[in-house]
């Protein structure tokens, strides 16, 4: 049973994951590799409250009023629920004595969730495959969420023991 020091921990533990994916993400913007733009996921989220789910290309789809902010808090709300998911998996312990792998794991896991629910949605294809580089773009998602999987040990530990 998690108690709210453990929530406090989780939420805090997802925040700093997610902090984690967002410098890579500047990283890779700066080399010149494109990312997503969180405006086209509050793009989406709006257009899915209104009961819209998938489109054959998110960015012809009409603007949402406050799309970037929506997406931004739904990119940290989506990390603080896979830190959730963590923890459910390995248990509460491992807030208080996190190991590597099993965040790599769930981290690396997590891409299942862009790849075969949100790109598909969003027109991209299942796994890219209705955009010119298929595999570059699968590999980027992989490696992003993996990079996320390592924020959240690193998050952990610090945590852990500050």
């Amino acid at each position: 049973m998690a108690t709210l020091e453990d929530v406090a921990r989780i939420v805090l533990m997802g925040i700093g994951a997610t902090a984690v994916m967002d410098v890579w993400l500047i990283f890779m913007k700066v080399l010149g590799v494109p990312t997503l733009s969180f405006a086209l996921v509050g793009r989406w989220i709006g257009h899915l409250w209104r009961g819209k789910f998938a489109h054959a290309s998110i960015g012809q789809a009409s603007p949402i009023r406050g799309e970037l902010t929506l997406g931004w808090i739904a990119h940290y709300a989506v990390g603080i629920a896979f830190a959730w998911l963590l923890v459910c998996i390995q248990g509460v312990d491992w807030l208080h004595q996190p190991i590597l792998m099993p965040a790599i794991s769930v981290g690396a896991a997590t891409v299942a969730v862009p790849l075969f629910v949100i790109q598909p949605a969003m027109g991209a294809g299942f796994a890219s495959s209705k955009t010119p580089t298929p595999a570059k773009n699968c590999l980027r998602s992989v490696m992003t969420h993996t990079v996320f999987g390592l924020g959240l040990y690193l998050s952990a530990v610090l945590i852990a023991y500050a």
